[in-house]
């Protein structure tokens, strides 16, 4: 053990003089790119003889000497950094200072590295590269010699989120089909807030099985870190899956525990979840997996009727597709819940989509399960259709009182972006204050959407301070005449 803490003292001290080094050469590089601008200037001032006798050749050379230097520093920083990565995976079992210090160098090293291959990038181009200009000149900005640099890549230490932050130029140097000159990764703007939780995410081994850590990965996205970078690790699976019910069945049966990675839950199977027997899963959504009593009668039969005014929030299904007899085809459901709105939507030759996330429990896979297609996103995230190509949008007890204005605005404007003319929006039993009702109904107006349904109703078990509303609005022609 003593041996290992001097062994870990020893290299430490070793990385500590091979950053000095390092911070040297660095100093050294920006005085000599401080000194080459103040000589390109007095350069202006001097006789034409003077200019004349220079070797440009020798000039080139210098250049390239420079960028050759830079260039071995860079993949001097990278090996320790890959060292010291290693390194601290071994002794991660101790909290020895001397793990805390790697620690810290590395960050410095990476800090370094960032600003020296934007040095890099900042160096003129040579005679040699000279003649690649034409072909530049086409080029996207951020893909050119002069400009081109990691960017967001260098804030991150490990090196798989690096890799693929990274613009990646096309193999042959030409556009592609889709006329882009490469592929340009992205990831939400809060993965850099969440620096720590998204290299955790992304630590793992190429080609290996990933960690279970989907509930991480949905943290953050649900924070802003979406979409999320792909990964180079095989996804985890439930060990013994077995084959799904067949379709005339799954609609309405409770599938097989053994197809559900239950690690992440309260519940370990779709009896406990069905039951309702204890605190699990979202709140607005707790008997979502009883599928024969709570499930069953929904869209088909009114069940939420105010005693004292004989009104409903609920909406039947055969009465909203009526308003367009035929044209309802296809539709997406932006709710939490196990799929039942498509499932009864497909008895009526209307194929629904659902949006969803796991809060507490595997709606994603209960809806695939069921033999219809989930499509896991988040508030967060544009929707994935190309404009005007959806006939119905429906949403249920998720977009509620708890949404912040400007939010639900740019929601409804994307919304209306993918509803083609003519299409429906279903606003299903939103709910909310009394007093914030005037509020939000303005943003629903603000749509002008003409309406064919539009009603207002107490919500009976929070003491007469909140009300539902309900409507199925339809979306107009564009441009107004």
């Amino acid at each position: 053990m003593a041996r290992a803490s001097v062994f870990l003292k020893f290299r430490t001290r070793r990385w500590v003089n091979g950053l000095i080094f390092i911070l040297g050469i660095l100093a050294l590089l920006i005085c000599g790119s401080t000194l080459s601008r103040f000589y390109s200037v007095r350069s202006l001032m001097v006789t034409d003889t003077f200019s004349n006798s220079i070797n440009p050749e020798s000039q080139g050379m210098t250049q390239s000497e420079v960028r050759i230097t830079v260039e071995t520093v860079i993949q001097k920083i990278q090996q320790e950094l890959k060292e010291m990565r290693e390194l601290s995976m071994e002794s991660s079992s101790s909290s020895s200072p001397c793990s805390s210090a790697m620690l810290k160098f590395s960050v410095v090293l990476a800090d370094i590295l960032g600003h020296i291959e934007s040095v890099q990038a900042s160096l003129p181009v040579t005679e040699g590269t000279c003649q690649q200009s034409a072909e530049i000149k086409g080029i996207h900005p951020l893909l050119k010699p002069k400009l081109q640099s990691d960017g967001p890549s260098s804030y991150f230490l490990v090196e798989e989120i690096r890799k693929y932050v990274k613009i990646k130029p096309n193999r042959l140097g030409k556009q592609n089909f889709m006329g882009a000159n490469g592929t340009f990764t992205s990831i939400g703007h809060a993965c850099f807030s969440m620096k720590k939780k998204l290299e955790d995410y992304m630590d793992y081994d190429i080609g290996d099985i990933c960690q279970d850590d989907w509930k991480l990965a949905q943290l953050l996205m649900v924070h802003g870190c979406d979409p999320l970078p792909r990964r180079r690790c095989f996804a985890r699976a439930p060990q013994l899956f077995s084959k799904p019910f067949p379709i005339n069945e799954s609609m309405w049966k409770l599938p097989d525990d053994r197809n559900v990675r239950w690690s992440q839950y309260r519940c370990k199977n779709f009896t406990c979840l069905a039951s309702n027997s204890t605190g699990k899963g979202f709140f607005k959504c707790a008997d979502c997996f009883n599928l024969s009593h709570h499930e069953m009668p929904r869209w088909i039969q009114l069940i939420n009727l105010d005693p004292s005014s004989n009104l409903t929030s609920d909406f039947l299904i055969p009465d909203v597709l009526d308003i367009k007899p035929g044209e309802i085809r296809i539709g997406l459901d932006f709710s939490v819940g196990t799929g039942t709105f498509a499932a009864r939507m497909t008895e009526f030759n209307v194929t629904v989509v659902s949006a969803t996330i796991n809060l507490g429990a595997p709606f994603s896979e209960m809806i695939a399960l069921r033999g219809l297609v989930p499509l896991y996103l988040t508030i967060n995230q544009r929707l994935p259709f190309f404009d005007n190509t959806l006939d119905l949008i429906h949403t249920t007890r998720f977009l509620d009182g708890w949404i912040d204005f400007v939010l639900l605005e740019f929601v409804l404007y994307d919304w209306d972006r993918v509803l083609r003319p003519g299409g429906l929006l279903w606003i299903d039993s939103f709910f909310c204050l009394k007093e914030d009702l005037d509020d939000y109904l303005d943003a629903f107006r603000m749509l002008r959407y003409k309406k064919h349904k539009w009603v207002v109703v107490p919500k009976l078990d929070k003491d007469d301070r909140e009300v539902f509303f309900s409507a199925v609005l339809e979306k107009p022609p564009r441009p107004f005449g």
